[in-house]
């Protein structure tokens, strides 16, 4: 006699009913409305806001210094999750909360007290000024703020990845005559660079659409420190809404084809990494 097994949750199709319909209401309705109402512009309307001078440069350095934070995070959010996972020191607790602080903390924040350490009269832009390097008010100050709050999203994602990886491994490397360069390119990255294209495409899209910690920072020049969320706030603001739609519509498409690029190249990753 079989014994057909109980379960706590409902079947696939209720279960995947309730989660298309969960998703549908929270996310895809929103956006399908925000496309609907960029779509009835004029489409000369629509290319005139979109290849603007204001436009190109604020989507420029918002692309930019997003990648650029993403890619500076997967670098040391690598070195910040191996020291978490692989050695025990004293403080290593704290250590550990203070990765999560950009989670817990307001975005705002976060803009005004890198705004004040960064700042001309700030401790440590003071000393950066009297070096030839300015942070606060350049693109630089936005990558800064960038990688703040978007350092959590790699460790988090890496942790998981190193704790299953069996330092056995890298030994029997060692033993075979593998140099550390070598163990490290051939055994450790093919191993956890799924969790590092994981954690950078959560970090490229939070600093995409960030707004808080980089209104402060930032100090919205057009043309020169304005990122496309500050100008879609401006629009908004000025009740150019036509304005801000587009605009809206335009990040979310190109936000949209940069993570299915990125996701397809995580996808590739793991199938080569299961294959060797």
């Amino acid at each position: 006699m079989i014994v057909k097994r109980r379960r706590f949750i409902p079947g696939l199709g209720l279960t995947l009913g309730f989660t298309v319909f969960y998703l549908s209401v929270i996310v895809l309705v929103p956006l399908w409305f925000l496309v609907l109402r960029s779509s009835a512009l004029p489409w000369p309307q629509l290319w005139e806001i979109v290849t603007d001078t204001r436009t190109v440069a604020s989507l420029r350095l918002t692309l930019l210094a997003s990648l650029g934070a993403a890619g500076f995070n997967a670098a040391m959010g690598f070195v910040v999750a191996w020291s978490l996972v692989r050695y025990q020191f004293p403080g290593k607790r704290v250590v550990d909360a203070i990765v999560d602080l950009p989670f817990a903390l307001p975005t705002a924040v976060s803009g005004i007290a890198l705004t004040a350490i960064y700042s001309s009269n700030g401790w440590l832009g003071g000393i950066l000024e009297r070096l030839g390097i300015r942070v606060a008010f350049t693109p630089l100050g936005i990558t800064v703020a960038l990688v703040f709050i978007g350092l959590p999203f790699v460790v988090r994602a890496l942790e998981p990845a190193l704790e299953d990886l069996d330092p056995a491994v890298e030994e029997a490397a060692a033993i075979l005559g593998a140099d550390r360069w070598q163990t490290f390119r051939r055994v450790i990255l093919p191993a956890v660079a799924p969790a590092v294209i994981s954690g950078f495409t959560m970090a490229f899209a939070r600093a995409v659409g960030e707004y808080g910690s980089v209104v402060f920072i930032s100090g919205n020049m057009p043309l020169k420190t304005e990122i496309a969320s500050l100008l879609i706030i401006a629009k908004l603001e000025q009740f150019d809404y036509a304005g801000a739609t587009a605009l809206g519509t335009l990040m979310l498409a190109i936000a949209f084809v940069l993570l299915l690029a990125i996701n397809l190249l995580q996808w590739w990753s793991a199938r080569r990494y299961q294959r060797s």
